[in-house]
């Protein structure tokens, strides 16, 4: 269950839509045995009639079809007698902490909740907040730059048109032939029972300068866009625009210079205009925790999955025995499907900070007001 609040009234949002986005997480190469049980279909429960919000939460269900399978073993009554405590932990992954920190003796206590199949709720949500955004003139879009040591070339980075190309690739990357030597990677380790990580980019367009704030630290949009991100399951860094490439810079080389510019005269649809421009974006789009009216650029590192196919040593818990840690059903690679999460991530902190600064109970009422703040920047 996801319940979404703050949703302007007005705004059309179809389960067909949600659908897509669900879809979307679950494709790609190296992908495991889960994703043909996961048949993902949202229902919507609230906040939603013929079709627009009302303005009232949206609630989303969507089944977990793979629950038969677990209905002994995680039964909500009970002694669990008879059910064999599984005590061996995963290097990599919630088990061991998890454990400690809640007192469990049995690590399926922490292994459900910790599954990186909540971050179905999270591509629901994001979703929502895509259609939001799509109705003030923005677009969000997220891709592969990398899968092992495979980079797509320079010039599909931060490129929204080749992340719209990519949409189409098995590995979500625009590149051929990074795409290409991924796959044999990816089959390679596989043959070789281990894992595949790699890097994901989302790039948004058709943001106004000042979304954010400099004034509070926990309000500033990189710090959240850092937290939104870095929450992912596997997720291990974060970057902004050129981000650490920056450091090796010198001062005159990492700054995006302004220049004069013209105001077009449709601001929030087409093409859209700002009295200034920049000829480059090395700052990703955030200046001082706010955007700065360049494309948003953000790019998240995925370790590779820690679930072996021939187990990592470990212990059991309490005894504190050497063992081979269990195996779950798992992916190879399932760096695609963290480019969808973290499009919806970053769809879900951007339409906050739309929401924050525009307002509005109707989504009319919302576009009004970001019309005009468009419309005094221009007029300063």
């Amino acid at each position: 269950m996801t319940i979404v609040e703050g949703l302007p009234a007005g705004l059309e949002l179809r389960a067909e839509e949600i659908d897509l986005e669900l879809r979307r997480r679950q494709v790609g190469y190296g992908r495991g045995g889960r994703m043909e049980i996961e048949k993902d279909h949202v229902e919507i429960f609230s906040g939603v009639r013929f079709g627009k919000t009302l303005g009232s939460p949206v609630t989303f269900m969507l089944r977990n079809l793979d629950w038969e399978n677990w209905r002994e073993k995680m039964a909500r009554e009970g002694d669990g007698d008879g059910i064999e405590l599984l005590d061996t932990v995963r290097p990599g992954h919630a088990d061991l902490p998890g454990a400690l920190k809640y007192d469990h003796r049995d690590v399926r206590n922490v292994i459900e909740r910790a599954s990186a199949r909540e971050t179905a709720a999270r591509v629901m949500a994001g979703a929502a907040a895509k259609r939001l955004l799509n109705a003030l003139g923005v677009a969000v879009i997220g891709h592969v730059v990398s899968i092992g040591p495979f980079h797509v070339s320079k010039d599909s980075e931060g490129n929204y048109e080749a992340a719209s190309r990519a949409q189409s690739s098995l590995l979500r990357m625009a590149d051929p032939d990074a795409e290409a030597k991924g796959m044999k990677w990816i089959d390679e380790m596989k043959e070789a029972g281990t894992t595949v990580g790699g890097v994901v980019e989302v790039i948004a367009t058709g943001l106004p300068p000042g979304l954010g704030t400099f004034v509070s630290w926990d309000q500033r949009l990189d710090g959240r866009i850092g937290l939104a991100l870095m929450s992912i399951n596997a997720i291990k860094g974060v970057d902004v625009g050129d981000g650490f490439s920056l450091a090796a810079m010198p001062g005159k080389e990492a700054f995006d210079e302004v220049f004069p510019g013209s105001c077009g005269s449709n601001l929030l649809l087409g093409n859209r205009s700002l009295p200034f421009h920049r000829k480059t974006n090395r700052a990703g789009g955030l200046e001082g925790g706010m955007t700065n009216g360049e494309p948003l650029v953000v790019r998240a590192a995925m370790k590779p999955i820690p679930t072996q196919s021939e187990p990592l040593q470990t212990v059991t818990l309490g005894s504190w025995e050497a063992a081979s840690a269990h195996k779950e059903r798992s992916d190879v690679c399932a760096v695609p499907a963290a480019a969808v999460v973290a499009e919806a991530m970053i769809a879900i902190v951007l339409a906050d900070a739309f929401l924050e600064k525009f307002g509005g109970d109707a989504i009319g009422d919302m576009i009004y007001n970001y019309s005009y703040y468009l419309e005094r920047i221009c007029a300063r």
